[in-house]
């Protein structure tokens, strides 16, 4: 359906900081138009100011038709199996950030990175897109001290419930 809406790359690319703080290529559906990186094509001043504060922006005018079905029910994040398979992710832990996002964390950044990344998460299954950056941190962190088998166990059912409400997607 990406391919057909646009005729271009199906599969997005970005680097993104894994456990120890080393980088990765991580994979996903393209859910944006082409060029959505080059964010002065797309934002007002105050829009990337606002931008930066959350890393997500409301009706973001860069996604896609496809793509806002697509990240409403998470199906953007399906590539992300290969990264789980090649050891870059597991199923669950902290969504893998920017290198710069990663400087947010400041004296935390070392815990943030000692947990692998996941595919779903604590930040994921308790509030999504609408809870503030900083409570986005705070979660995963939360998640980073306190990972267990059952806490993973249960952010897995809450995923499930999560996605197919699509709650909190953008």
């Amino acid at each position: 359906a990406i391919y057909i809406a646009d005729g271009k790359q199906v599969i997005y690319k970005q680097t993104r900081v894994g456990k120890y703080g080393r980088n990765f290529t991580i994979y996903k559906f393209r859910t944006m138009k082409i060029n959505a990186d080059m964010l002065h094509l797309y934002f007002t001043p105050e829009e990337y100011e606002n931008f930066k504060k959350k890393y997500k922006l409301e009706n973001d005018r860069r996604v896609t038709k496809i793509g806002k079905f697509l990240r409403k029910y998470s199906l953007d994040e399906l590539p992300q199996l290969i990264n789980i398979i090649k050891g870059d992710m597991s199923f669950v832990g902290p969504r893998p950030v920017l290198q710069e996002e990663t400087e947010l964390y400041g004296d935390k950044r070392d815990l943030l990175l000692s947990v692998r990344p996941g595919l779903t998460g604590y930040w994921q299954t308790n509030g999504r897109s609408n809870t503030t950056y900083h409570e986005r941190m705070e979660m995963e962190l939360y998640y980073c001290e306190n990972f267990n088998f059952m806490l993973d166990l249960k952010i897995m059912l809450k995923t499930i419930f999560q996605v197919l409400s699509g709650k909190g997607a953008r």
